[in-house]
């Protein structure tokens, strides 16, 4: 190891005395001089390895690019300018002469087209190497000659700095492993960790000379600094692109599926935020369902001339869990709608045994064929029976199993819960803007009542297909519970083919990010949109969307409205906006 001294402070030397006529000895004098501006800048001590080099207390490597993929696309740098680590990354370009690069091209397609006529000579097959370079010359050669590109020498530096020499081997991997997934041909400047140190530093410094020829359209694609662009000409407004302050103008329905997730802790501007963009949705054309916990869209609702629909014990408006669709039944109607109702059962009783859920399943079945219904499509009109249907049945059984699922039954047929789920259904969502509103009920009983919800909708959107958009603001009533929570993931994967999207909101994140559930529903959907967090929520955000140490500071800094825009493969930071006519209806 070479250690190296340069711009140090200067040390205390001892005093060499005065001499006899009081005069200074030429050591004293320097001794005694002033510190100069590279003394009060400079590091203490600088080290240099084959490998590495050390300034202060940090190490630091240095790479050169030697090798670039043939195609790029535009911010094809991305992945290294985001990546997850400060990196000093250093550019140079140096124009060419076109006349002295056409020359050069002209001999080289001479060498190249000689080697390929000498092997087809000798029988050899020709080197598709080299016919591709030749392809790529010449069109380069016919580019330059109109002046349509210009030719360039590029040289791309990476300096890693790391805290130790550890760090610093395992991110060198990782950055090595980067470059490579770009098929970018890196080398560590072995031996000349000064000279790519200095390369790197904002001085226009170049020290290790390393450069490849480009044109003028391969070296546009290497600029930093592009942003994903989500303006398009069709959708509704989301906000304010923060990176470029372009409008992000998207439509939910052009991507794979149309379902979005909204993660956000309390008064980040989740609710204004939905609001807005049902208030939006509308306008387009698209229908707007939400279920409601806290009864907050009811006065959009009325703004609107939408419909509220209280369900609660005392409210007028009944649905039955047991109701089939007639008017365009699955295959498998019946056998689907007791599937279902075995979740539900389980999300009212709690945890069965396997014994229990053996005879739940024969309970369900002898309660539809007490009012007639099989298998038999034309028998699913018939009158759907009541959950007081199945109380009865279980009573029935007279075995001591059936008696205490009787049991837990009999507060939603005898007790306080009776008005709620035990009558036939009294409605059809019929208005574009409809809310279901289940703040009046207990706490344990709104998971049952979304659930009965959710799957009455299912049930609309299949019997009309046209585009909806179904909001379940605080989902983490149903993901709490596993049945109801797999209900709800079900749901998402299935809601594209009746074009409707599923957009799940919940300020509970850490709960709902702890469950497969839902991380499941979280990865089937195309849109999702993170706004401020809390410190506790944040590094669990970061590890499932693979966010950046910038992006974790700027969700934890972020204001009321502003956070991330995850649209398919792009995203941006955003800020929600909205006019004041807007506003004045929401609030």
């Amino acid at each position: 190891m070479l250690g190296l001294n340069f711009f140090g402070k200067q040390k205390n030397k001892p005093s060499l005395g005065k001499k006899p006529n009081g005069s200074h000895s030429v050591a004293d004098v320097v001794s005694k001089g002033t510190v100069s501006v590279k003394d009060i800048v400079a590091p203490s001590y600088v080290e240099v390895d084959f490998n590495h080099i050390k300034i202060d207390d940090k190490f630091y490597k240095t790479f050169f690019i030697v090798g670039y993929p043939r195609y790029v696309s535009a911010n094809w740098l991305y992945s290294l300018i985001t990546f997850d680590h400060p990196l000093y990354i250093s550019m140079y370009i140096y124009p060419s002469e076109s006349k002295v690069v056409l020359e050069e091209l002209k001999r080289k397609i001479g060498e190249m087209e000689a080697t390929m006529e000498n092997d087809l000579k000798e029988g050899k097959v020709v080197d598709p190497t080299v016919q591709v370079a030749l392809d790529d010359a010449l069109a380069l050669q016919a580019e330059l000659a109109k002046g349509a590109e210009r030719f360039f020498q590029f040289g791309l530096y990476v300096t890693i700095p790391a805290d130790t020499q550890e760090e610093l081997t395992r991110i060198s991997k990782q950055v090595d492993s980067v470059l490579s997934s770009l098929l970018i041909i890196s080398r560590q400047a072995t031996l000349e960790m000064e000279e790519g140190f200095k390369s790197t530093l904002p001085m226009f410094y170049d020290k290790l000379a390393v450069w490849r020829n480009m044109d003028t359209t391969s070296l546009a694609m290497t600029f930093p600094f592009s942003t994903a662009a989500l303006t398009r000409n069709e959708g509704i407004l989301y906000g304010v692109n923060q990176h470029d302050h372009s409008l992000i103008i998207f439509d939910r329905f052009t991507l794979e599926n149309a379902n979005s997730v909204i993660l956000g802790k309390s008064g980040g501007g989740k609710s204004f935020m939905i609001k807005l963009e049902a208030l939006r949705l509308l306008m387009m054309g698209v229908d707007v369902i939400i279920i409601d916990p806290e009864n907050e869209y009811k006065k959009l609702a009325e703004s609107v001339g939408g419909e509220f629909v209280e369900f609660a014990g005392s409210a007028q408006v009944k649905i039955n869990p047991f109701e089939l669709e007639a008017t365009n039944p699955e295959p498998d109607e019946l056998q689907n709608k007791i599937l279902n109702l075995h979740s539900l059962m389980r999300v009212i009783m709690g945890d069965l045994t396997p014994a229990q859920d053996a005879l739940l399943d024969r309970s369900l079945v002898a309660t539809y064929q007490a009012k007639g219904i099989t298998q038999d499509p034309a028998t699913l009109k018939n009158e759907p029976p009541l959950l007081e249907d199945l109380y009865k049945v279980l009573i029935g059984m007279e075995s001591a199993e059936a008696r205490e699922l009787a049991d837990r039954l009999e507060k939603f047929v005898k007790g306080s819960a009776s008005g709620i789920f035990n009558q036939q259904s009294n409605f059809d969502i019929k208005n574009p803007f409809t809310v279901f509103g289940i703040r009046d009920l207990e706490e344990n009983l709104r998971p049952i009542a979304m659930y009965i919800v959710l799957d009455y909708i299912w049930n609309t959107v299949r019997r009309v297909k046209k585009k909806r958009v179904l909001v379940v603001d605080e989902a983490w009533y149903l993901i709490k519970n596993k049945d109801s929570g797999a209900y709800l993931y079900n749901f998402a994967k299935r809601a594209r083919k009746y074009s409707l999207g599923l957009t799940t909101i919940t300020q509970d994140v850490e709960d709902f990010l702890a469950t497969n559930e839902g991380k499941a529903i979280i990865t089937n959907s195309s849109l999702q949109i993170i706004l401020k967090q809390s410190t506790a929520a944040v590094d669990q955000i970061a590890k499932t969307f693979y966010l950046t140490g910038g992006e974790k500071h700027f969700l934890l800094s972020a204001g009321v409205g502003e956070g991330l825009f995850f649209a398919g493969q792009s995203h941006v930071g955003f800020q929600v906006i909205a006019s004041q006519e807007e506003k004045g209806i929401i609030e």
